[in-house]
């Protein structure tokens, strides 16, 4: 069809297609200095979802805490800071999708921070969004500078195994 705009795929599409993920290479060259030597997996966006998953109501995660442990189920130095930040948004518009539709059973995106417990704004509900519903889980979130933090994020980390 000449002309026609092909359908975007929607987040729980892009959740889904894995595309030969996950794949485990020598850490780049130009990752080397800030990352170090070793090894680097980049996980399927089903493998975050199913982290973020894992973080029971009350308790909290980093992206960080999400990539220490795929790199310990896949025994290599590193997770792709890159890949597993896209995956996580991924998963985090595909619990918004299921949830405009009526699901109940999604990933519970805002229990995932940035690094200091910064809420990450990019996600589905925005600042406000995002502050109601930690807040509706009995955390505190309090400005910091122009960012969002949930304030004793520390003691409410989840263990990822």
């Amino acid at each position: 069809m000449t002309g026609s705009k092909a359908k975007r795929k929607s987040a729980r599409e892009k959740l889904a297609d894995s595309k030969n993920l996950p794949f485990i290479e020598q850490i780049p060259e130009r990752m080397v200095r800030t990352c170090g030597e070793g090894t680097l997996v980049v996980p399927a966006p089903l493998e975050v979802d199913a982290m973020m998953r894992k973080v029971p109501k009350g308790r909290l995660v980093t992206i960080n805490q999400i990539r220490a442990a795929l790199a310990r189920k896949h025994g290599t130095t590193i997770a792709c800071p890159m890949g597993t930040g896209i995956f996580a948004w991924i998963a985090a518009e595909a619990a918004a999708e299921a949830a405009a539709e009526g699901e109940a059973d999604i990933t519970p995106y805002w229990r995932t921070l940035k690094e200091g417990g910064v809420i990450n704004e990019k996600y589905p509900g925005g600042r406000e969004g995002l502050k109601a519903k930690l807040e509706a889980e009995g955390h505190t979130v309090v400005p910091k500078g122009k960012k969002l933090v949930v304030q004793g994020f520390e003691k409410k980390l989840a263990d990822l195994g």
